[in-house]
């Protein structure tokens, strides 16, 4: 027995001599490892603060802020696994087995990867893009304000869809990326599009001047339109190398329908995808001011007649 307690204790010892000199080189390695990342991190924060001077481009800024990051995230965890590969083996085993569990369980949050690599390399949105989203009968419109690996985050802006549908705005909308996948996502201003066709709708009565009203509203929509046609007659001439455009008219165009109480006439033109409302609250105001003005047009509206018979 106590042979046996000498070996034993002999054991102990050098048992704890081993386990003092694994803390010692993990302690060592784990200093040198928090030596480099700082370092890392002092690099990549001397780069931004670089690129932010040199860079004033807040879109190309943006950009180069987003890849610094990514290199900074990406050094660190090349790093740490250099330095732990001998674990390499027990991590591929342990996510052999977890692999369909986390599969299924994280299905939304791979779709979503996906859903940004659609979105990076496809091109369809980028960061500053006016888009719509539609989800659950409800309609979002505003500015992409950022692309992450997971969610793009949308700034509502004050646009006819708030006017009209959700009577608010300024919020900050967070979409999952998988969305592109299952939801329709409208962009206003894709590629080097940033123009889009608004249009001004006002009835006039039937014994009205209806030429003379139609041609009112043209010159009226052509005077503040202009612009923005010549602005979209260039956009559209680049995309031509990219799509196949058959119908390239710019210049303002009228219709004319028969309504209950009058004739409609509606007047389309080009206008900037983020100030709509503005270019419509003027052509509004001018159209209705010099239909005023003619004697022989008239603004229909739904209006009654009171009839009262004395006996």
């Amino acid at each position: 027995m106590t042979v046996t307690s000498e070996v034993y204790e002999d054991r102990l010892e050098i048992l704890e001599i081993n386990i003092n000199k694994d803390i010692e080189k993990q302690t060592y390695r784990l200093i040198n490892i928090g030596i480099i990342i700082f370092v890392i991190f002092l690099f990549f924060f001397l780069l931004k603060l670089i690129v932010k001077k040199y860079i004033t481009d807040n879109e190309r800024f943006y950009m180069a802020n987003k890849i610094i990051n990514f290199a900074n995230v990406s050094f660190i965890v090349l790093l740490i696994f250099i330095n732990y590969i001998e674990n390499v083996s027990y991590l591929v085993t342990i996510l052999g087995f977890a692999s369909a569990g986390i599969a299924i369980a994280m299905k939304d949050w791979f779709m979503s990867i996906l859903g940004w690599l659609v979105i990076v390399f496809g091109g369809s949105i980028h960061v500053g893009d006016r888009i719509r989203v539609d989800m659950d009968g409800i309609k979002y419109v505003g500015d992409v304000m950022d692309i992450s690996l997971l969610r793009m985050t949308l700034m509502e802006d004050i646009t006819l869809t708030s006017v009209v549908d959700n009577r608010r705005a300024g919020r900050i909308i967070f979409i999952p990326n998988n969305y592109v996948f299952t939801r329709m996502i409208s962009n206003y201003t894709h590629s080097s599009l940033k123009t889009v066709w608004d249009g001004v709708k006002i009835t006039v009565s039937f014994d009205s001047n209806h030429k003379k009203a139609m041609h009112i509203a043209k010159e009226v929509a052509k005077k503040y339109s202009k612009g923005y046609t010549d602005i979209t007659r260039k956009q559209l001439n680049k995309l031509r190398n990219q799509y196949s455009l058959k119908n390239t008219n710019v210049e303002p165009r009228i219709f004319s329908s028969i309504e209950p109480n009058g004739v409609s006439i509606d007047a389309w033109y080009l206008t900037n995808a983020y100030a709509t409302l503005t270019l419509r609250s003027v052509i509004s105001l001018e159209i209705v001011e010099l239909f005023n003005k003619a004697d022989d047009i008239t603004i229909a509206y739904p209006t009654q007649k009171l009839h009262i018979e004395t006996v």
